[in-house]
């Protein structure tokens, strides 16, 4: 019988979606490696937008709610969106720093919690890695069989250059 994962794990082999750092100097200059600063890229950047294809707004950082049949349950961001035929979205993300790991009981946590608490809205689940200072891992998932599986992973590298060429405006 097969070993089921308890945890998420970044493909080495991706490529890299090349993304220009808006992040504020200023926040750069204090965040730390952790989630929080992966949490505060990912919405400076507008990288939930571009992984989904969703025009998504923040909605709450850090929600600690209970469930009925699960228990508490902690979610690390949620976002509302939009799609392109006005149809509205919960995304929950699901966040880890470099050392830390994504663990699949917590999906389905944050799961249980969007079916539970936005009725009407269709629920993405989405959970990210920072790998390095300036590269982010995305996944979706979903719920089949019973069991989560990772439906889309892709690799974002912030960059301060696009390689484009310097112009001038005089």
């Amino acid at each position: 019988m097969p070993k089921i994962p308890v945890n998420i794990k970044p493909s080495s082999t991706r490529s890299e979606i090349v993304v220009p750092d808006v992040t504020p100097g200023v926040v750069v200059a204090y965040a730390s490696r952790d989630r929080h600063a992966l949490l505060a890229k990912l919405r400076y950047n507008r990288i939930i937008d571009i992984f989904t294809g969703l025009t998504c707004y923040s909605l709450q950082s850090c929600l600690i709610t209970s469930v009925t049949g699960v228990g508490r349950v902690e979610i690390d961001k949620i976002y509302t969106g939009v799609d392109k035929h006005g149809a509205h979205y919960v995304l929950s993300v699901q966040s880890a720093g470099q050392r830390d790991k994504i663990e699949l009981v917590q999906i389905e946590r944050n799961a249980a919690m969007c079916r539970a608490k936005f009725l009407k809205l269709k629920c993405r689940l989405i959970a990210a890695q920072l790998l390095a200072d300036d590269l982010v891992a995305l996944f979706a998932c979903e719920i089949a069989d019973g069991a989560i599986r990772v439906i889309e992973e892709r690799h974002y590298r912030l960059t301060h250059s696009m390689g484009c060429p310097r112009r001038s405006y005089r």
